[in-house]
């Protein structure tokens, strides 16, 4: 029996129709109010499992706004569910807008759990699970990604993307930029009929795509970076830092090359550089 005042945060399937709980298809038919993502594609699969709920939209558009009407429907004592197209809310999907909401209002929550695409794909990609990163969707813009990516290079997790096929080709080119040729997976259409699991290295499944256009939502997990032990010192840094320069590159290119071909720190160039000028 659903308690009175209640939002419940309800996983569902991120393919395959059958993937959904007894709990959340309970709980479908009983609360006076489900909000979903998209209305159209939940009404899918509400009528799959002959669920006659009613319904409204929320998404990443109206969110704030609909957030604050639900929480007025929540203290009349209704109970909602809250869904979205494919997993769980909130993780990459709208849903952490309301749910911060009723925590202020002493609104209770809970969260009926479910299919998850990144931990799915995950499993399946078979790199190390012990340490694991999430970090959804990239920046669109191509100045926040390559920042987002510089910044994750030197990750020793696992790492985990979510990704539109449309920008499969691009995404993957600037991570073998900034993470090197390391071994990866691209998993797609999890779940449905046509599921498949690309392994290789970064490079070799940016080719792969470039030759065979990818569809469906696609998951790409990146293999841990492992730290080489350093070598050289401060006088080799700076040696090869001024032939890359000479060679014309930037300073800047130049000592993340050298960072990276002697497996330290940037800064540590930086600093034997400034070292060499005193």
């Amino acid at each position: 029996m659903l308690a009175k005042g209640t939002l419940y945060i309800c996983a569902t399937p991120i393919g395959n129709l059958g993937d959904i709980t007894l709990r959340v298809l309970d709980t479908l038919r009983e609360v006076d109010l489900i909000a979903a993502e998209d209305t159209r594609h939940s009404r899918k699969l509400l009528q799959h499992y002959q669920i006659n709920t009613r319904m409204i939209s929320y998404h990443e558009h109206n969110e704030k706004k609909k957030s604050l009407e639900l929480v007025e429907k929540l203290k009349c004592g209704q109970t909602i569910a809250l869904i979205s197209d494919a997993g769980l809310p909130g993780i990459s999907d709208p849903g952490t807008e309301v749910i911060r909401l009723c925590l202020i209002e002493n609104i209770p929550v809970d969260v009926l759990p479910g299919p998850n695409a990144a931990l799915t794909a995950l499993v399946l990609s078979g790199m190390p699970t012990e340490h694991f990163a999430f970090h959804g969707f990239l920046p669109s813009s191509s100045g926040a990604k390559k920042r987002s990516l510089e910044q994750l290079a030197n990750l020793t997790q696992t790492q985990i993307f979510y990704e539109a096929p449309h920008r499969l080709v691009a995404t993957l080119q600037g991570m073998s930029e900034y993470f090197g040729d390391r071994p990866a997976a691209v998993v797609r259409e999890l779940t449905k009929l046509h599921q498949q699991v690309h392994r290789g290295t970064v490079l070799e499944l940016k080719e792969e795509f470039e030759k065979s256009e990818p569809r469906g939502e696609c998951c790409i997990i990146i293999a841990p970076y492992i730290p080489i032990k350093p070598v050289g010192g401060p006088e080799e840094w700076r040696s090869e830092v001024n032939e890359r320069v000479n060679q014309g590159l930037s300073k800047k290119e130049a000592m993340k090359e050298v960072a990276k071909r002697y497996g330290v720190r940037k800064s540590e160039v930086y600093q034997a550089l400034l070292d060499g000028e005193m």
